[in-house]
């Protein structure tokens, strides 16, 4: 069975962090809408979906640590305990095969007689046929619990505005079945939702639909980090004189105020028109002014003709 911190390219001492970016790297290089002609990249996004799921559950991944699962969650040892230090026998696997233990005055004593004699089974079976073995009339497993369905992957392409938001998105899942989405906080392209039981059916109950968030591109808001950011266009009037401008944002348009004097590349800020922040809150939206000026600049030239700007804007640059 593959171990998932192969899977991952990760060590076992990996931080929850660690994890996290191993696998977003790793479902972005091999998801299925990106490798349509490689039949292998599905089998693999599945496993590394596998392993994430499992390491970053605390407890299943301390589990599968001191080797009581595996990558599945299917115990590795039904019978764990049972000859393991349990009982006060102490024992393992004697070099015949059978079962060993240390109770008896500490001499080691070949535990297949004791259950010999008590059942009536043979060597060649192992333990004797009373305890629900199989033909053989020794131990048996047991047949292994019934597989879910596979998983299904899904992309779903998210407005940059839905995404700010926090909109809910309506998906249509392959069984033509419509559900509406809510989006966590923190959304960034590459996040990937698990929808319980939304997968492909099985005979252990149907599997996840795995739904990776892309976030789409605007035509002038771009994003950073929590924040989102605009250039926005004012006139040479607006910049020397003043005023409110009207200023799109992800909620909808706001007025901003326009100190006299400003020069085009000021940053204005406003507070709490970013994205939701996965602890709390919304990033702010920054402003970033540009001067544009007329496409006809004749008035503009004989307004300013006489005069001259005697200021040097590129001091700081030391020219």
């Amino acid at each position: 069975m593959a171990d998932p911190y192969d899977i991952l390219g990760i060590g076992r001492s990996a931080s929850e962090q660690q994890i996290k970016s191993a696998y977003r790297t790793l479902a972005k290089e091999l998801h299925p809408d990106r490798n349509k002609d490689n039949p292998n990249a599905a089998e693999r996004f599945s496993d590394i979906t596998k392993a994430y799921d499992l390491l970053s559950d605390k407890k299943q991944r301390a589990r599968y640590d001191r080797g009581e699962i595996d990558l599945e969650g299917n115990p590795t040892n039904p019978f764990a305990g049972a000859g393991a230090g349990g009982a006060g026998y102490g024992g393992g696997r004697g070099p015949t095969g059978g079962y060993s233990g240390q109770g008896f005055g500490g001499e080691e004593v070949d535990l297949g007689d004791l259950f010999e004699g008590l059942f009536g089974g043979g060597r060649a079976g192992g333990m004797g046929g009373g305890m629900g073995g199989g033909p053989g009339g020794g131990f048996s497993r047991g047949a292994p619990p019934p597989r879910k369905g596979a998983d299904t992957a899904y992309r779903l392409v998210v407005p940059f505005v839905d995404a700010a938001r926090l909109s809910e998105q309506r998906i249509t899942l392959s069984d033509g079945k419509t559900i509406d989405l809510k989006l966590p906080a923190g959304v960034e392209s590459g996040t990937q939702m698990r929808l319980r039981g939304k997968g492909e059916r099985g005979a252990g109950g149907a599997g996840d639909a795995l739904v990776t968030i892309e976030i789409d591109r605007h035509s002038f808001f771009e994003r950073d980090g929590d924040r989102v950011r605009l250039d926005l266009p004012i006139t040479l009037s607006e910049a020397v004189h003043g005023g409110k401008v009207r200023v799109p944002t992800v909620d909808g348009p706001v007025m901003l105020t326009i100190k006299p004097g400003t020069s085009g590349g000021t940053t204005m800020r406003l507070a709490g028109k970013g994205f939701s922040r996965k602890g709390g809150g919304r990033g702010d939206q920054l402003v970033t002014i540009q001067i544009v000026l007329p496409d006809d600049v004749g008035p503009l030239s004989r307004a300013l003709e006489g005069w001259k700007d005697e200021t040097n804007p590129r001091a700081k640059l030391g020219t």
